[in-house]
């Protein structure tokens, strides 16, 4: 079985024959526009086709799948990442930088969030995007793979916040609830838990924490903090 062939080793018309009626960048923005709006699975080969104005067999003219297309369309959105074209030297903050611009991301486009995990994909912004945030320690010393596992805790941090914080938005739009009136909605059960004394840990997050009772925003930046500064102990001195 041969091997498979990156998107990107295609090329995107042939180097003979008729123009192409569209073009891969077309294709990829309309799969966008069809997820932006009603999730990653309406964003189907049939689905673009008809949003472009032709037939599904055509489609795969341009991109080979389902698969390619989502590959193009995640490297696209990455575009959008608005980063320096390198590390400034303050890893903290380039990487502070990068948590902030990956969360509006993540918002603007949660379809992001439903992506399978597949092997690696090596688009052009996909790679820019690795390029600043390993670049942003590089200066320190480390082994590169105490750098791809010190950039994967605020990949995973950001990952993580950004499925709950969609999670909460979209389960608002759903009930009419959000956070606030959910946790007021459920007080008697939550009170029926602490009082019975068999959760003492949930019991010390109803009474003791902070975070519930953060905005969205604070919550972010007390989580970042801890990351970073967990970064920051692995670094050399």
């Amino acid at each position: 079985m041969p091997e498979p062939v990156s998107i990107w080793m295609r090329p995107e018309r042939p180097a003979r024959g008729p123009r192409p009626a569209y073009s891969r960048e077309r294709i990829t923005a309309a799969a966008i526009e069809i997820a932006d709006a009603e999730g990653l699975e309406a964003a189907s080969m049939r689905r673009v086709a008809g949003e472009i104005g032709t037939g599904a067999m055509s489609l795969y003219r341009y991109v080979p799948g389902r698969e390619e297309l989502i590959e193009l369309m995640v490297d696209a959105v990455l575009g959008e990442l608005d980063l320096p074209d390198r590390p400034s030297g303050d890893w903290r903050a380039d990487l502070a930088l990068l948590a902030h611009r990956r969360r509006a991301l993540h918002l603007r486009h949660p379809w992001l969030l439903r992506v399978p995990a597949r092997r690696p994909v090596f688009g052009p912004n996909q790679l820019r995007l690795g390029e600043f945030a390993l670049g942003t320690l590089d200066a320190t010393g480390l082994p590169i793979d105490e750098l791809i596992s010190l950039t994967g805790l605020l990949t995973g941090y950001l990952e993580n916040f950004s499925r709950t914080e969609v999670g909460w938005a979209e389960e608002a739009r759903r009930t009419g609830l959000d956070m606030d009136q959910w946790m007021a909605a459920n007080s008697t059960y939550v009170n029926r838990l602490v009082s019975s004394g068999e959760y003492p840990m949930f019991a010390r997050i109803v009474i003791e924490a902070r975070q519930p009772h953060m905005d969205t925003d604070a919550r972010f930046e007390y989580g970042l903090a801890r990351v970073l500064d967990s970064i920051a102990a692995a670094l050399p001195g």
